[in-house]
Protein backbone atom coordinates (compact mmCIF):
# COMPACT_ATOMS: atom_id res chain seq x y z
CA UNK A 1 0.00 0.00 0.00
CA UNK A 2 1.31 3.43 -0.91
CA UNK A 3 0.03 7.00 -0.76
CA UNK A 4 1.73 10.13 -2.05
CA UNK A 5 1.44 13.45 -0.27
CA UNK A 6 3.00 16.17 -2.39
CA UNK A 7 6.46 14.78 -3.06
CA UNK A 8 6.50 12.37 -0.11
CA UNK A 9 5.64 8.69 -0.50
CA UNK A 10 4.19 6.90 2.52
CA UNK A 11 4.48 3.14 2.03
CA UNK A 12 3.23 0.21 4.12
CA UNK A 13 5.06 -3.07 3.60
CA UNK A 14 6.08 -6.32 5.23
CA UNK A 15 9.77 -6.91 5.67
CA UNK A 16 12.90 -6.73 7.74
CA UNK A 17 13.20 -3.24 9.21
CA UNK A 18 16.96 -3.66 9.51
CA UNK A 19 17.38 -4.37 5.78
CA UNK A 20 15.50 -1.31 4.50
CA UNK A 21 17.46 0.84 2.04
CA UNK A 22 16.68 4.12 3.80
CA UNK A 23 18.68 6.91 5.42
CA UNK A 24 17.16 6.43 8.89
CA UNK A 25 15.74 3.46 10.77
CA UNK A 26 13.53 4.24 13.77
CA UNK A 27 14.09 2.12 16.85
CA UNK A 28 11.30 1.43 19.33
CA UNK A 29 13.62 1.90 22.29
CA UNK A 30 13.45 1.91 26.06
CA UNK A 31 14.55 5.00 27.98
CA UNK A 32 17.98 3.56 28.82
CA UNK A 33 18.64 2.61 25.16
CA UNK A 34 19.39 -0.97 26.23
CA UNK A 35 18.59 -2.98 23.14
CA UNK A 36 17.68 -6.32 24.71
CA UNK A 37 14.32 -7.26 23.21
CA UNK A 38 11.87 -6.80 20.37
CA UNK A 39 12.63 -4.39 17.55
CA UNK A 40 15.56 -2.91 19.47
CA UNK A 41 17.28 -6.29 19.78
CA UNK A 42 16.80 -6.99 16.06
CA UNK A 43 18.30 -3.62 15.16
CA UNK A 44 21.19 -4.12 17.58
CA UNK A 45 21.98 -7.57 16.17
CA UNK A 46 22.00 -6.27 12.60
CA UNK A 47 23.92 -3.08 13.45
CA UNK A 48 26.60 -4.78 15.52
CA UNK A 49 28.11 -3.80 18.88
CA UNK A 50 28.87 -0.23 17.84
CA UNK A 51 25.14 0.62 18.09
CA UNK A 52 25.00 -0.26 21.79
CA UNK A 53 28.25 1.63 22.37
CA UNK A 54 26.82 4.71 20.63
CA UNK A 55 23.60 4.36 22.61
CA UNK A 56 25.49 4.08 25.90
CA UNK A 57 27.48 7.20 25.00
CA UNK A 58 24.25 9.07 24.19
CA UNK A 59 22.72 8.17 27.56
CA UNK A 60 25.96 9.08 29.38
CA UNK A 61 25.87 12.52 27.76
CA UNK A 62 22.13 13.26 27.83
CA UNK A 63 20.65 11.00 30.49
CA UNK A 64 17.79 8.58 29.89
CA UNK A 65 15.65 9.16 26.83
CA UNK A 66 12.42 10.88 27.73
CA UNK A 67 9.14 9.84 26.20
CA UNK A 68 8.43 12.20 23.30
CA UNK A 69 12.13 12.86 22.60
CA UNK A 70 14.49 11.22 20.13
CA UNK A 71 18.10 10.07 20.37
CA UNK A 72 20.16 9.88 17.19
CA UNK A 73 23.10 7.50 16.78
CA UNK A 74 25.14 6.07 13.96
CA UNK A 75 23.65 2.92 12.47
CA UNK A 76 26.66 0.63 12.71
CA UNK A 77 26.51 -2.12 10.08
CA UNK A 78 22.97 -1.27 8.91
CA UNK A 79 22.54 0.08 5.38
CA UNK A 80 20.92 3.15 6.95
CA UNK A 81 23.09 6.09 8.02
CA UNK A 82 21.40 6.71 11.35
CA UNK A 83 19.16 5.13 13.95
CA UNK A 84 16.63 7.41 15.59
CA UNK A 85 15.60 5.96 18.95
CA UNK A 86 12.23 6.87 20.46
CA UNK A 87 10.57 5.54 23.59
CA UNK A 88 6.94 4.94 22.80
CA UNK A 89 4.48 4.59 25.64
CA UNK A 90 3.75 1.41 27.52
CA UNK A 91 0.07 0.96 26.72
CA UNK A 92 -2.22 1.50 29.69
CA UNK A 93 -5.93 1.00 29.01
CA UNK A 94 -6.69 3.18 32.06
CA UNK A 95 -5.02 6.22 30.46
CA UNK A 96 -6.73 8.39 27.89
CA UNK A 97 -3.49 9.85 26.50
CA UNK A 98 -1.99 6.70 24.93
CA UNK A 99 -2.51 8.01 21.37
CA UNK A 100 -1.04 11.44 22.14
CA UNK A 101 2.01 9.86 23.76
CA UNK A 102 2.57 7.52 20.81
CA UNK A 103 2.06 10.35 18.29
CA UNK A 104 4.66 12.42 20.17
CA UNK A 105 7.22 9.63 19.69
CA UNK A 106 6.45 9.49 15.95
CA UNK A 107 6.76 13.27 15.59
CA UNK A 108 10.05 13.23 17.51
CA UNK A 109 11.42 10.60 15.10
CA UNK A 110 10.29 12.55 12.04
CA UNK A 111 11.70 15.81 13.43
CA UNK A 112 15.04 14.13 14.17
CA UNK A 113 15.13 12.66 10.66
CA UNK A 114 14.44 16.06 9.11
CA UNK A 115 16.93 17.81 11.41
CA UNK A 116 19.63 15.34 10.30
CA UNK A 117 19.06 16.32 6.67
CA UNK A 118 18.12 12.76 5.76
CA UNK A 119 15.24 12.17 3.33
CA UNK A 120 14.02 8.58 3.85
CA UNK A 121 12.97 6.81 7.04
CA UNK A 122 11.56 3.41 8.06
CA UNK A 123 9.33 2.89 11.11
CA UNK A 124 8.28 -0.22 13.00
CA UNK A 125 4.94 -0.41 14.82
CA UNK A 126 6.22 1.50 17.87
CA UNK A 127 4.80 0.29 21.22
CA UNK A 128 2.85 -2.54 19.55
CA UNK A 129 5.22 -5.26 20.73
CA UNK A 130 6.37 -5.73 24.30
CA UNK A 131 4.83 -2.37 25.30
CA UNK A 132 1.39 -3.88 24.74
CA UNK A 133 -0.25 -1.26 22.53
CA UNK A 134 -2.90 -3.05 20.44
CA UNK A 135 -1.29 -3.23 17.01
CA UNK A 136 -4.30 -2.11 14.99
CA UNK A 137 -4.66 0.98 17.18
CA UNK A 138 -0.93 1.70 17.26
CA UNK A 139 -0.64 1.54 13.47
CA UNK A 140 -3.57 3.95 13.09
CA UNK A 141 -1.98 6.44 15.48
CA UNK A 142 1.36 6.08 13.73
CA UNK A 143 -0.12 6.58 10.25
CA UNK A 144 -2.13 9.61 11.37
CA UNK A 145 0.94 11.19 12.99
CA UNK A 146 3.05 10.54 9.88
CA UNK A 147 0.47 11.96 7.48
CA UNK A 148 -0.16 15.02 9.65
CA UNK A 149 3.60 15.65 9.91
CA UNK A 150 4.16 15.21 6.17
CA UNK A 151 1.26 17.59 5.42
CA UNK A 152 2.78 20.20 7.74
CA UNK A 153 6.30 19.73 6.28
CA UNK A 154 5.82 19.44 2.51
CA UNK A 155 8.86 18.32 0.55
CA UNK A 156 11.02 17.68 3.62
CA UNK A 157 11.07 13.89 3.28
CA UNK A 158 11.01 11.77 0.12
CA UNK A 159 9.73 8.54 1.67
CA UNK A 160 8.36 7.19 4.94
CA UNK A 161 8.20 3.39 5.14
CA UNK A 162 5.90 1.73 7.65
CA UNK A 163 7.43 -1.70 7.99
CA UNK A 164 5.47 -4.59 9.44
CA UNK A 165 7.56 -7.56 10.57
CA UNK A 166 4.92 -9.86 9.06
CA UNK A 167 1.98 -9.70 6.67
CA UNK A 168 -0.47 -9.00 9.52
CA UNK A 169 1.45 -5.96 10.75
CA UNK A 170 1.87 -4.70 7.19
CA UNK A 171 -1.87 -5.15 6.62
CA UNK A 172 -2.61 -3.10 9.75
CA UNK A 173 -0.41 -0.30 8.40
CA UNK A 174 -2.08 -0.66 4.98
CA UNK A 175 -5.59 -0.46 6.45
CA UNK A 176 -4.64 2.63 8.41
CA UNK A 177 -3.32 4.25 5.23
CA UNK A 178 -6.41 3.27 3.24
CA UNK A 179 -8.73 4.65 5.93
CA UNK A 180 -6.98 8.01 5.89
Amino acid sequence: MELVFGTTRVVALAGDLTAQAVDVVVNAANVELRHGGGVAAAIARAAGPSLQAASDAWVAEHGPLREGDAAVTDAGALTADLVVHVAGPVYDPERDDNAARLAAAVVAALDATADSGRRTVAFPAISAGIYGYPRDRATRVLVTAVIDWVAAHPGVLDEVRLVGFDDGAAADFGRALTDR
